[in-house]
């Protein structure tokens, strides 16, 4: 008996789970399962060329094998259209694309579309080649003075080669960072205390970058550095206010330093320039020197060869000349007397630096009265003079 089939040959238009039949014979029941599939399978036949399912007898072989055919084909519909879809793919501009066949490296394709193999070429990874990726680092570790210091550390670094930054190493990024943090530490441990916190970060800096790219081109991981910045070094908090009066004291060291430096360069233009004055100074002495002994020479030379043309008259001149040298300076009168060898020596100038006031004879009857030597005319002075060559002329006549 179907299950559709009211019990005991009594039609009351109810089915096994006791919903009364519609208008028509119908009910309101669940639909048969049973001919729905046989309804999507003769729909597949249809479409796939096959027939319909015959009847009950002889449909359900028939029907089974359609399924199944239909499946295949469904399938093999589904992984055609999948195998398309996989073949092509994009790189961005940025990426470089590691392509793989059969787990080996093949090729390294560049920005655009692209086409593979499916099932056989596998795309590794889409390399961002342009893109600068950071890591930071912070950490206390021991200096080479066995001081210990905290240290910010920040990377910044781009994956140039693609196919080593994807194959040679299984997490790149992981030995860049344990990379940066040995170089950092090999370095600090070689320096000192006040070399990391002042002077000498610049030189621990330079010197961590180029000791972790070397650590990198050893490993092949295809990174390249683009910039490594020690941000921060600072004592531990224990010893914070000792090094900031060791901070301060440097300071004031360098305020100094500057004063000395700002002083030294006032000084030294205005030592230079005596310097050079001096030198100046001395240089134009030497020209001089050199050419009153170069115009001596001359004049020597034109005075032997007027000597030598006429000996006497050069000597005379000479002796005239020496003479008018000699005396044209000095304050002194000379009285040569006839028919005599001697001459009297007058002292004029003697006679200038004393005041009348005390008065000598001669004075007295020079008439020049009380009045200072300097001050004597012309006429005195001649008058005076008469009055001594005639004393002198009496004495030598007396004998006395």
């Amino acid at each position: 008996m179907a299950w559709n089939e009211p019990p005991n040959g009594n039609n009351n238009d109810q089915d096994p789970w006791g919903n009364r039949g519609r208008r028509g014979g119908r009910n309101d029941g669940p639909p048969d399962l049973d001919e729905l599939f046989k309804q999507f399978n003769d729909k597949l036949n249809k479409w796939l060329g096959g027939k319909k399912g015959g009847g009950s007898g002889s449909g359900g072989s028939g029907g089974t094998g359609g399924s199944l055919a239909a499946i295949f084909g469904i399938l093999l519909v589904l992984v055609v259209v999948y195998a398309v879809y996989d073949s092509i793919y994009t790189v961005d501009e940025s990426e470089r694309a590691v392509v793989l066949r059969l787990g080996k490296f093949n090729s390294l394709e560049a920005p655009g579309l692209h086409f593979k193999i499916p099932f056989i070429d596998v795309i590794d990874q889409k390399v961002n080649v342009t893109e600068v990726r950071n890591y930071r680092h912070q950490s206390s570790m021991l200096t080479g003075d066995e001081n210990i210091v905290s240290i910010s550390m920040s990377v910044e670094y781009r994956a140039v080669d693609a196919q080593k930054f994807a194959l040679n190493v299984q997490q790149p990024e992981t030995s860049m960072a344990n990379a940066a943090e040995s170089a950092l530490r090999h370095v600090i441990g070689s320096a000192t205390l006040e070399q990391a916190l002042t002077v000498g970060r610049d030189q621990i800096q330079a010197a961590v970058k180029e000791r972790l790219q070397q650590y990198l081109n050893s490993y092949d991981v295809g990174i390249e550095l683009a910039q490594l910045n020690i941000n921060d070094t600072s004592p531990p908090n224990q010893v914070q206010d000792a090094f900031d009066d060791v901070i301060k004291a440097r300071e004031d060291e360098q305020r100094l330093i500057n004063e000395a430096q700002a002083y030294a360069n006032q000084i030294l233009p205005v030592a230079e320039g005596r310097a050079r004055r001096q030198l100046e100074e001395a240089q134009g002495y030497k020209e001089q020197v050199v050419a009153r002994s170069t115009g001596e020479a001359r004049r020597f030379s034109s005075v032997l060869s007027a000597y030598n043309e006429a000996p006497e008259v050069t000597r005379q001149r000479l002796y005239l000349e020496t003479v008018s040298k000699i005396y044209g300076g000095n304050n002194k009168v000379l009285v040569d007397v006839e028919g005599g060898n001697n001459m009297m020596y007058l002292p004029l100038d003697q006679l200038r630096n004393r005041a009348t006031g005390s008065g000598g004879g001669s004075a007295g009857s020079g008439g020049s009265g009380g009045s200072d030597i300097n001050n004597l005319s012309a006429d005195e002075i001649s008058n005076l003079t008469d009055q001594i060559l005639r004393e002198f002329d009496r004495r030598r006549g007396t004998g006395n």
